[in-house]
């Protein structure tokens, strides 16, 4: 199959992540940032987690400066909508994310997938769509005990040393989160081998996306 190539290396490529908690961006496409970073495209990331209270705000500003440190230019940001309660914070998150428009202009946006079984989850792919309207946006996937995984549509194939370093990243950042059942890299390197071997991919891992839309040339 002939793949979609987003950026040549040495080409530059602006990408929006929006996460709703401080793993969920590294869960669904750290291991792609890695590895368009590692083929050498030039990489101007503006990362956002829109629930990092406490200490899930040190573990998120930490894990996203060590997955985008080789980025040719970065920016994080860590706000503290209260988890768990999007839905009813609509006005406030939507006020938010028309902000974020003003200040942003990516070539691609990595968002939460819009069924998930995560109400935080459905609600920041939503206000994502409605808010970049004519932008290119892939929805990640995100493992947890609510068995919601669908089919996804687009595939990136990652090397062996970009999963390994994702997953060593998670293991290391989020201390809050390794006592969670579904947290553990056995989950981590199984979906993607999975995803890898529905895509034949090269060194057999991949992160899955969903794409509603693609403009080809």
């Amino acid at each position: 199959m002939k793949g979609f190539r987003l950026a040549a290396p040495g080409e530059r490529l602006s990408i929006l992540c929006l996460g709703a908690h401080s793993d969920d961006i590294e869960i669904g496409a750290g291991a792609t940032i890695l590895n368009l970073i590692a083929r050498g495209v030039r990489l101007d990331v503006h990362w956002c987690v829109l629930s990092a209270p406490g200490e899930r705000e040190s573990e998120a500003r930490a894990s996203a400066a060590e997955f985008v440190s080789e980025a040719a230019r970065s920016q994080i940001e860590a706000m503290t909508f209260r988890d768990g309660f999007f839905p009813e914070q609509g006005d406030e998150i939507k006020k938010w994310f028309e902000s974020l428009k003003r200040r942003v202009e990516p070539d691609l946006i990595l968002t939460h997938r819009g069924n998930d079984a995560h109400q935080d989850h459905r609600q920041v792919s939503r206000l994502t769509w409605n808010t970049f309207r004519d932008h290119l946006i892939l929805e990640y996937e995100i493992p947890k005990w609510d068995g919601d995984l669908g089919r996804p549509n687009m595939y990136s194939p990652v090397s062996a040393g970009a999963l390994q370093r994702k997953i060593d990243l998670l293991m290391s950042h989020f201390g809050s989160q390794r006592s969670k059942q579904w947290f553990d890299p056995e989950v981590f390197r199984g979906l993607a081998r999975l995803r890898g071997m529905e895509c034949r991919a090269p060194e057999k891992y991949a992160e899955a996306f969903v794409a509603n839309k693609l403009t080809l040339w």
